[in-house]
């Protein structure tokens, strides 16, 4: 693509997203910080960014997380929300659990997210939250409601709120549909956590829109990607409008995140814009 012709396109999907309506969710993607400015330019607002990558004091020791905090406040691109949170070894059920270390690195994470702005801290985590073979799982769901509860007072305290997100049992063994994440939320029952629905997660383990419509004001996120090779939306012609519809019916207005596996994310992120943007207008109008 010509650079004028990337310059045409970028003026074209900003004021596509710039005129989106307020009652509509707006569009964000999961990339890293320093292509703020390819971002920006094809029209999106908002990132959300790595906890390993930007915040995590397993990766960063304070001054490097101070360059790094250096270069997320000079962003064009709002850094909303991040992902990657609970690195593999810090166990957040089994055997393996320690509960104080995983406390300490929570703590140290979000007072660094609030410095940054961060308002959602997305709980994926299939590896720190899979249940080991053999162990107990009453006892295992018993130790994650625990600690989980205690990471959200102290998301509360620095003012974001931790929101678990639905996987596909590729990725984990607990917490493979929305309506189970909902499940968990409600028993935690705490302001500081709630629910992310992942539509590409839900779709690979074939989750009817009506979790959506379920979980209602549990909701606080999304995620979004194809199902086939977990493409961008629009590249195969995913129709994402049952979903989109129970977000409207729901009243959802929060952000809804492309984590997709990105080829030339200068031509494909103004062609995923586009074509999201297409189809919650229809869900929504």
């Amino acid at each position: 693509m010509s650079i004028f012709l990337f310059r045409l396109f970028s003026i074209f999907f900003s004021t596509i997203c710039l005129a989106q309506p307020k009652n509509m969710p707006a569009i964000g993607i999961i990339y890293e910080a320093e292509k703020d400015s390819l971002i920006f330019a094809s029209g999106y607002r908002y990132i959300e960014e790595s906890i390993g990558r930007s915040f995590s004091p397993i990766t960063l020791d304070w001054n490097k997380f101070q360059q790094r905090l250096s270069l997320l406040k000079q962003t064009r691109t709002n850094i909303y929300a991040c992902n990657i949170f609970i690195p593999g070894k810090l166990k957040l059920v089994g055997p393996d659990h320690n509960q104080q270390a995983v406390l300490e690195y929570v703590d140290t994470v979000m007072r660094r997210c609030r410095l940054a702005g961060v308002k959602v801290v997305v709980l994926g985590s299939g590896e720190a939250r899979k249940v080991p073979p053999g162990f107990d799982s009453i006892l295992a769901r018993k130790q994650f409601v625990d600690v989980v509860g205690k990471m959200a007072l102290l998301a509360e305290k620095q003012g974001i709120i931790i929101a678990m997100e639905n996987l596909n049992r590729s990725e984990t063994n607990f917490g493979n549909s929305v309506l189970d994440v909902l499940a968990m939320a409600k028993e935690i029952n705490r302001p500081g956590f709630k629910v992310t629905a992942d539509i590409y997660h839900m779709l690979r383990e074939d989750e009817s829109p009506l979790s959506i419509k379920a979980a209602g004001s549990w909701l606080v996120h999304c995620h979004i990607a194809e199902e086939k090779d977990r493409a961008y939306p629009g590249k195969y012609g995913e129709d994402f409008k049952p979903y989109f519809t129970a977000l409207k019916e729901i009243g959802f207005t929060g952000k809804i995140m492309m984590e997709c596996g990105w080829k030339n994310l200068a031509i494909e992120a103004p062609i995923a814009l586009q074509y999201m943007q297409a189809k919650l207008n229809d869900a929504y109008q």
